[in-house]
């Protein structure tokens, strides 16, 4: 594969990334500087793909954030309803803390790395399209252009994502520019990234061969429009709810038949399929090991690539798994978001045949296939979350506070995440050729296009369909609801189809769900009798609270201090 997965280190400030400035050895530069260099790698057509292929890092990977040692061993499950981080109850995202403009925990640097992958891009977009190398491969660069406007408009959706309105800047600044930039209103943004996604959509190839998985196609850039587009019809982005204003609003009337068709799109493209079929827990969890036709988007790693550098501790199986595997365990299922997987006979767990007392048993498949539980078989043995009443007589389970590993790492919920681990390598260092990090994937559009129709008039039977399509392949049944329960079933099946994919910080807050973004974060605490009977006691973990400021990040303070022209989110 040509795609580079290797994560360098950054460090440039916003003002830098708006300047030609740089800093100390590993920036990710872009053309050189030097005249003859550049015009050496811009009258190249394979020069200039190398170029490109720099800022796919901008699409990141297992780890939220790779400039930080801690934080690019676990991603955005810790800041959601979804899980916490594990290793000693630490607020590595300052969810519980708060956010401020000098401290927003390992969401630092972001801003300033999602700033520089903009200058790249600029920097490419300005030269490229005028370059030789564009005379004597015009067919070639062409593509390289618009998989270029993808990555762009694939950054700038992140940037919306987390602050809301920020600068629309399509040129790489020269020392003498202002550098007084202001923001520019959310609306705008959202419109910049779509005629960017439209653009690109035109250049990019319907399929990529093997060998390129991991490269922009038409159904990338318009994965990423739908989810966007998706996002800006949402509570959060309405004129009535707070916070308010431009640099928040999306007024468009016709936002949810615009998110509605921006999905119809991708799935008349697919030729409108079912997703891919699977006959249990195994056959669905191998759909996030190896590339397949469901994915629409995502990044490559081959069989001697780690998600960060050489680094081991960087792969999920380490990461994640429990404590007695020789495991991280970084991320901890929440109890509260395990009760969102349905029972097998798709009744939910508040009104259906749960048992609060066998709470692992006749539950969905996606339960056994997501989540590591007292009791499920791992690795060729049961995870052992259980603390023993009277260890002579029973020995402390291996994955408990007393067990093997390093018992720091034991769950603090009774929980692990199954997904995205590979129970058939060898040890937990081992790679796994060609296990692909899912970006985009067909099941979200699914999802993305039944939310959009529900709120569009005379949508509901689309709706059904469609997030129908998503709970058969899970083996559950049609979702048949309407109205309310409707809306609430499309979301629950987002939460659960989706998870530990990135989406859920984000859904919560544009459904403006305080409920789920502020709880006591419940767990289950394991014992086992002498008589050898396990028992467990529902416990609250660690307390979230909720600030209402906090559905967006603060702009570091620093930043505001090198551009005093840029507006501090409301609430910092």
């Amino acid at each position: 594969m040509k795609i580079i997965n290797r994560y360098k280190l950054v460090c440039l400030g916003v003002f830098a990334a708006f300047s030609l400035s740089s800093c100390s050895e590993d920036v990710l530069d872009t053309l050189p500087t030097n005249t003859t260099e550049a015009s050496v790698v811009l009258s190249d057509p394979d020069l200039v793909e190398q170029l490109l292929f720099k800022t796919y890092n901008s699409t990141e990977s297992w780890g939220y954030n790779n400039r930080i040692w801690w934080s690019r061993r676990f991603n955005l499950e810790n800041a959601s309803y979804e899980a916490k981080f594990n290793f000693n109850n630490l607020d590595r995202f300052r969810v519980r803390a708060g956010w401020t403009p000098t401290n927003i925990g390992d969401f630092r640097l972001k801003w300033e790395t999602y700033w520089l992958y903009i200058r790249e891009a600029n920097d490419f977009l300005l030269k490229v399209p005028t370059s030789e190398a564009m005379t004597k491969d015009a067919d070639a660069v062409k593509v390289l252009i618009a998989e270029m406007k993808f990555l762009r408009a694939n950054t700038y959706a992140k940037l919306v994502n987390l602050w809301g309105g920020v600068p629309i800047i399509t040129s790489p600044f020269g020392l003498k520019d202002d550098f007084q930039i202001k923001r520019n209103s959310y609306e705008e943004c959202i419109d910049f990234i779509v005629s960017e996604l439209d653009a690109a959509i035109t250049d990019l190839p319907e399929t990529r061969s093997g060998d390129e998985f991991g490269r922009a196609t038409k159904l990338s850039a318009m994965a990423v429009k739908s989810r966007i587009l998706l996002y800006a019809a949402s509570d959060l982005h309405d004129p009535t709810t707070l916070p308010n204003g431009p640099l928040y609003d999306y007024t468009k009337s016709t936002k949810w038949q615009d998110a509605a068709d921006a999905a119809k799109e991708i799935i008349d493209a697919v030729g409108d399929r079912d997703l891919i079929s699977v006959a249990n827990a195994k056959q669905y969890n191998n759909l996030f090991l190896a590339p397949n036709d469901d994915i629409l988007f995502a990044r490559p790693f081959g069989s001697d690539l780690f998600g960060f550098g050489t680094d081991v501790n960087s792969l999920p199986d380490q990461t994640q798994s429990p404590s007695g595997y020789g495991g991280w365990a970084l991320s901890s299922p929440t109890h509260n978001f395990t009760l969102e997987f349905n029972m097998e006979d798709g009744t939910d767990t508040s009104t259906g045949t749960y048992d609060p007392l066998n709470p692992n048993d006749n539950r969905e498949m996606r339960y056994y296939a997501n989540i590591l539980y007292n009791g499920a078989q791992f690795r060729g043995r049961d995870v052992q979350y259980f603390l023993s009443d009277d260890p002579t007589v029973n020995p402390h389970g291996l994955d408990s506070p007393e067990g093997l590993g390093n018992q720091l790492h034991s769950s603090k919920t009774g929980y692990n995440i199954k997904k995205f681990q590979n129970e058939s390598t060898t040890t937990l260092t081992e790679t796994t050729a060609g296990r692909p990090y899912i970006l985009y994937r067909l099941a979200e559009v699914y999802l993305n296009y039944a939310e959009a129709m529900y709120h569009v008039g005379g949508g509901v039977a689309e709706a059904q369909k469609y997030v129908s399509k998503v709970s058969t392949r899970a083996l559950q049944p049609a979702i048949t609801s309407v109205g309310a329960e409707l809306l609430e079933d499309i979301k629950r099946e987002r939460r659960v189809e989706l998870c530990f994919e990135g989406h859920n910080f984000f859904d919560e807050r544009r459904w403006m769900n305080t409920a789920h973004l502020g709880f006591d974060i419940k767990g289950l605490k394991w014992t086992k009798a002498a008589s050898g009977v396990l028992s467990f006691n529902e416990e609250t973990v660690v307390t979230r609270p909720w600030f209402d400021k906090m559905y967006y990040l603060p702009i570091p303070q620093d930043e505001i201090n090198k551009v005093s022209t840029l507006v501090q989110n409301s609430g910092y």
